[in-house]
């Protein structure tokens, strides 16, 4: 994996910082309202979104894009700009995996609280 995160141009001191990072997600559901926060270190981004309902959304970078998050099944998805994410809860654990540019992303988080 790291050296195919290094061929599309990601410098292995990068890689390292990410692979240490301690993410939080904070997740607030009220019915079909969702605040979606990702606590990254010096750094939150929160969405806010309806299932079934275009929003405004924002990535960690600052990019801007409008969105709608759906429900499949048990899962929310959403399709960004060149970028698909899915989330759901299996085995007690928050399930997110994200596809972008032929590489996948699976990230597995447990409940802190």
């Amino acid at each position: 994996m790291l050296q195919s995160l290094q061929c599309r141009g990601i410098p292995s001191d990068v890689i390292a910082k990410g692979k240490d990072f301690k993410i939080v997600t904070e997740i607030v559901q009220n019915g079909n309202d969702f605040t979606w926060s990702q606590i990254y270190p010096g750094q939150t981004m929160t969405n806010k979104f309806t299932v079934g309902v275009e929003a405004d959304m924002e990535t960690m970078a600052g990019k801007k894009f409008k969105a709608t998050v759906r429900q499949e099944g048990g899962q929310l998805v959403v399709d960004f700009p060149k970028y698909h994410h899915t989330s759901e809860i299996a085995g007690g654990k928050l399930v997110e995996t994200s596809v972008a540019g032929g590489v996948t992303f699976k990230r597995i988080s447990t409940k802190i609280a």
